[in-house]
């Protein structure tokens, strides 16, 4: 029985409010004034002129390729630790993802090697940031400029994260997010496009709506998608947003909780920032020294103690997809060495100090057992 979840969503503000007045309204597909007041929020609250909803950040990703006209023979960037998605759009559009190695300090895209994953068929890089920590999107850009190559940024785990007094999310030509059920904000399933491009948003909004002239009803000039969010969905999303200060500060606090519980343990490790303002999308961390073996013991063991956590994210290299190595542009010692090591613990909004305390327990009990790594009187030191 699980007591303690990976995740799960909050609705203590006026979720259930707006959804009833879509419904007693009838406005519940995907035209609704709660799909524009949503996009206009978001758009605005990043600094960027337009947002496009979608329905989901896959989508939402998949759009962005879409409508940079990235196909057959284009190459596209991708970090190697990620969620598949990233690279999965990438093959919808029949081009080729390049997967490059991560940062063993921040475990995004190592701008190290980045310029040297770089050749005349590449025309898009997809910066991810992981976990809620930023990518170094300034130097990402500076090398975008270079190559003159978009830049898509993935921001599905960092809504509201800065990096340099400016958020992610307005870094790139476009630029995607995911409202998933357990991200900062939800919206169920549903993503979103920012961009400030005024010609990009407009084929945005076309290729979304299945390729629909804007004023011309139901002519379809071009191949377009169904990848419009609902105005339920974005009625949910809208008081999800009205929250989001809470939201980031019981993150940041369960994030501070456990680095204040396991720093005194250096074999467990967390990610470092580069930013003024990362956002606990999950609090990952890696025990230094086991293998994937001791880590997949540690996980049943929290488990077994009614604590649900999850693995680090598997290198998309080593996924039958992506083993091909013309699909790889780097060697991936890190990846490799993080998903070894990694395991993500319980990070929700209602998440208390005790719950923290019990997770940190029960951790620092099973790597001892299983890693033979010197924790000592776990119980006794945490729960003090």
């Amino acid at each position: 029985m699980v007591k303690i979840p990976f995740a799960k969503p909050s609705f203590k503000g006026n979720e259930l409010k707006y959804v009833t007045e879509c419904i007693t309204t009838g406005w519940i597909s995907s035209i609704g004034s709660y799909v524009l007041e949503f996009e206009k929020v978001i758009a605005s609250f990043h600094g960027v002129k337009h947002g496009i909803a979608t329905s989901s950040g896959t989508t939402a990703l998949h759009l962005a390729l879409a409508a940079l006209d990235i196909k057959e023979s284009n190459e596209v960037i991708v970090p190697d630790i990620t969620f598949i998605a990233t690279a999965n759009v990438v093959k919808y559009c029949n081009a080729l993802p390049k997967l490059v190695d991560v940062n063993i300090n921040d475990w995004n895209i190592d701008v190290s090697i980045l310029e040297k994953s770089i050749n005349e068929n590449t025309k898009a890089i997809i910066p991810v940031h992981i976990y809620g920590n930023p990518a170094r999107m300034n130097e990402i850009m500076k090398i975008a400029e270079k190559y003159k190559l978009a830049v898509i940024e993935d921001c599905a785990e960092s809504f509201g994260a800065e990096e340099g007094n400016k958020k992610t999310g307005s870094f790139g030509l476009i630029n995607c997010f995911s409202f998933f059920g357990n991200k900062i904000i939800t919206t169920g399933e549903g993503g979103m496009c920012l961009t400030n491009d005024d010609k990009l948003a407009e084929k945005l909004r076309i290729l979304r709506d299945h390729g629909m002239d804007k004023n011309r009803k139901y002519w379809h000039a071009v191949t377009g998608f169904n990848y419009r969010m609902t105005n339920l969905q974005a009625a949910i999303g809208l008081a999800q947003f009205e929250q989001f200060n809470k939201f980031y500060e019981a993150r940041d606090f369960i994030y501070k909780e456990y680095i204040s519980l396991l720093k005194d343990y250096p074999f467990i490790k967390f990610q470092e920032t580069n930013s003024n303002k990362n956002v606990n999308w999950s609090s990952t961390v890696r025990i230094s020294g086991i293998n994937q073996q001791i880590r997949n013991k540690i996980i049943d063991d929290l488990l077994e103690s009614g604590i649900e956590s999850r693995p680090f994210f598997y290198p998309l290299h080593t996924m039958p997809a992506y083993s091909d190595k013309v699909y790889h542009a780097s060697g991936f010692f890190v990846s490799n060495l993080l998903a070894e090591e990694g395991i993500a613990l319980p990070t929700f909004v209602d998440m208390n100090s005790d719950q923290i305390k019990y997770v940190c327990e029960r951790l620092v009990v099973s790597i001892e057992k299983n890693a033979h790594l010197p924790a000592g009187q776990a119980k006794q030191k945490i729960m003090e």
